[in-house]
């Protein structure tokens, strides 16, 4: 492996981990610059897809401000943990990627799934020009489903 594409993997790594501590910290400003211009944020069987660090801000932020249902309450506190980061294709111009989540609240493992990442370089950094999120599982007393 070559200096240049080991760079290139701590880049994009980071950007995992930027969007992952931005999401446990309800801040989706940040998430939402870990994003390119035209960036996507795609969750398979559900909304459609937002497309633009604003309109992921803007999507994401309508979504946390529903109302919760009278029988699950919003979680006080989130937190991803991401593992098997396999890079399946890595070039000086696009990077894609997969992993596995598993997602902690209030009530311990609330759900479950995979990333399926593709990065793009972009002044220097190394931002997502789609981020696909499949949910495998929700807990029966998820607070997230």
């Amino acid at each position: 492996m070559e200096a240049w594409e080991i760079e290139v993997r701590e880049s994009v790594r980071q950007t995992m981990a930027d969007y992952t501590a931005a999401t446990d910290r309800f801040d989706l400003r940040a998430l939402a610059a870990c994003f390119g211009p035209n960036g996507v944020l795609e969750f398979t069987g559900g909304a459609d897809p937002l497309t633009g660090p604003e309109a992921i801000e803007a999507g994401l932020g309508a979504a946390m401000t529903r109302e919760p249902s009278s029988t699950r309450r919003a979680p006080t506190h989130v937190r991803h943990h991401v593992s098997s980061v396999r890079f399946e294709s890595v070039t000086r111009d696009r990077v894609a990627v997969n992993s596995y989540f598993a997602v902690h609240t209030d009530i311990g493992l609330d759900h479950w799934g995979r990333y399926r990442d593709v990065l793009a370089p972009l002044s220097g950094q190394w931002l997502f020009a789609h981020r696909r999120i499949k949910v495998d599982a929700f807990a029966a007393d998820s607070l997230m489903a």
